[in-house]
């Protein structure tokens, strides 16, 4: 009987396996934070800040490759944004984006991550220029995974962002702004 306990124990302990983000499959986000355009980069001439919440499902494509500070792992991004602008008048944006993301796994407690991709949005702001309600994004950028416990982690993120109408309709003046968010992950 003490034999038996024995191995079911030890099988047992050997499943509780610690997840991390060099052995997760996928992991779920919940982010929100701040944003602002930049006047007069590009052909951005008006000031729109809002306020955002992003919901995301991360999906890891590859097992962890290289070797000291530059372990990595692939993964894809599938993101439900949606922004409250408050500056200049009220309204929305919201849309989904896929993004390829890297994460550097070469550190227990902190895991920085590069990202870039684009999506669809669509908005009912009243900004001059903008052209149409349908648009399209692309977006760059960084952030770091801080582990709080065992599969959560605490998360910061900046990124660049790029909205326009892709000449589909005139005017087609872009929306350029940074995003600063926040939030938290739970690894599976």
């Amino acid at each position: 009987m003490l034999l038996c306990l024995c191995i079911v124990s030890q099988a047992f302990a050997q499943e509780e396996k610690q997840v991390s983000f060099s052995n997760a499959k996928s992991h779920w986000t919940f982010m929100g934070g701040f944003g602002q355009t930049h006047r007069n980069l590009g052909a951005t001439h008006v000031r729109v800040q809002q306020a955002d919440t992003i919901l995301q499902y991360g999906y890891f494509l590859t097992e962890e490759a290289g070797r000291s500070w530059y372990k990595v792992r692939h993964e894809i991004l599938i993101e439900l944004p949606f922004s409250y602008v408050f500056h200049p008048d009220d309204g929305i944006m919201t849309g989904i984006n896929f993004l390829a993301c890297w994460d550097f796994t070469a550190y227990e407690k902190i895991v920085p991550y590069l990202f870039a991709g684009g999506g669809l949005v669509y908005t009912n702001i009243d900004v001059p220029g903008l052209g149409s309600d349908y648009n399209g994004n692309y977006q760059g950028g960084a952030g770091v995974h801080y582990f709080i416990k065992r599969n959560i982690t605490f998360d910061l993120n900046y990124r660049l962002h790029h909205i326009s109408n892709a000449n589909t309709v005139k005017p087609n003046d872009p929306l350029n702004s940074s995003k600063f968010l926040f939030g938290m992950s739970f690894l599976m």
